[in-house]
């Protein structure tokens, strides 16, 4: 199989820098969309993009894309795929489903009428009745847009942000996709000194060790591809000892993570243990307005509390104040902060250079940014 058509899903507002990620890989015939980016590459590029990618949240084989007005016509059209080429005999395919604005709007429905087409086709390859599914995972999904459907088989298995560290989280985790997206778009590299004031469980300050450690994302956790056998198993293993190959031992981090609560900073040395990082960021627990910073040119990059809760309103929003009066006697410092709270900007007591409109799970929230000037 010389070229596999593929879609990287993340979360909107990420797609640039997911496509960024995807050109460093090395792929082309890349092509962006809400939520996702097309891109065409090898069998090679199934394992690769499953290591390396901090911001894509799952990475899909695409089988075809055509319209469907009725189920016979998603019947037949998926009938046509082929599906052989990637399913065996005995894989354990399962097929899920979602529907915005088609007239196939029966999620259920569809699902069942893909699958039986699945099932119909494989039939013209193994010469069977009954599959029993005892292989390998398979996860297809039909997304129905406007009509159009999309067919795609998943081969990373559980979410890309799931790398394997996160043992304990704590109560408002932002996940590693986007706490990864939150380093790569900002000024930070690995010579100057990171600040998260309100570190929770470590996830920002973890991820961009990684970064700064060049350690690939993926390279603790297993994926659904690698038990198919359209991939050799040698693909796997070489792009994992690349890998390992690739990181960075002798760079020395200025990583530094405060918070309140002393559960959370347990758990993000735990779960900076995890990967090997717990000499790279030093977590403690002190309030953001009594730590004592010395260094110039720093960064701060941060998920502060967001108020949700009525009853936390008043106390966030002074939080905030004291935060903006805080590094206003660190001019040189850039900040990079992240809320749905739509006053921070008058909060915080000054202009953001630039703001960016991204999604925590499902909170709308702005990436606001305060740039220092360049280091000397």
């Amino acid at each position: 199989m010389d070229r596999v058509e593929m879609i990287a899903t993340t979360t909107f507002g990420l797609e640039a820098v997911t496509k960024r990620e995807l050109i460093e890989l090395g792929v082309d015939d890349i092509n962006v969309e809400n939520g996702k980016i097309s891109f065409k590459g090898t069998l090679r590029d199934i394992p690769r993009a499953n290591l390396w990618l901090r911001t894509a949240e799952r990475v899909l084989v695409k089988m075809g894309e055509f319209k469907a007005l009725t189920f016979d016509e998603l019947f037949e059209k998926t009938k046509s795929l082929p599906w052989e080429d990637w399913i065996p005999e005995d894989g354990n395919f399962i097929v899920e489903g979602k529907s915005v604005k088609s007239q196939l709007y029966s999620i259920s429905d569809s699902q069942r009428i893909v699958e039986k087409a699945i099932v119909e086709r494989l039939k013209t390859k193994y010469p069977v009745e009954w599959f029993e599914k005892s292989g390998a995972r398979y996860r297809v999904e039909v997304a129905l847009l406007k009509d159009i459907a999309t067919l795609t088989i998943d081969t990373s298995g559980e979410g890309l942000h799931k790398r394997g560290y996160r043992d304990r989280a704590g109560d408002a985790p932002i996940k590693e996709t986007l706490a990864a997206a939150m380093v790569m778009l900002s000024y930070w590299n690995k010579d100057r000194v990171l600040f998260d004031p309100f570190c929770g469980s470590g996830t920002i300050l973890i991820e961009a060790a990684m970064i700064g450690k060049n350690i690939a994302p993926g390279l603790d956790r297993k994926f659904d591809a690698e038990y198919w056998g359209i991939i050799p198993k040698e693909y796997w293993s070489v792009e994992r000892v690349e890998a390992m190959r690739k990181i960075d031992h002798d760079s020395t981090l200025h990583l530094l993570g405060s918070d309140t609560d002393k559960r959370s900073i347990l758990r993000a040395r735990d779960n900076a243990a995890n990967v090997g990082l717990e000499d790279d960021i030093a977590f403690f627990m002190k309030d953001m307005r009594d730590v004592d910073l010395q260094e110039d040119y720093g960064v701060v990059i941060t998920n502060p509390p967001y108020g949700e809760r009525m009853g936390d309103r008043e106390e966030v929003e002074q939080l905030y104040r004291d935060f903006g009066k805080k590094f206003s006697d660190h001019p040189t410092w850039s900040i990079y902060s992240i809320t749905s709270n739509e006053n921070f900007e008058t909060l915080y007591g000054k202009k953001a250079d630039r703001k960016r409109k991204l999604y925590n799970g499902r909170i709308k929230v702005d990436f606001y940014q305060f740039y220092g000037p360049r280091p000397e």
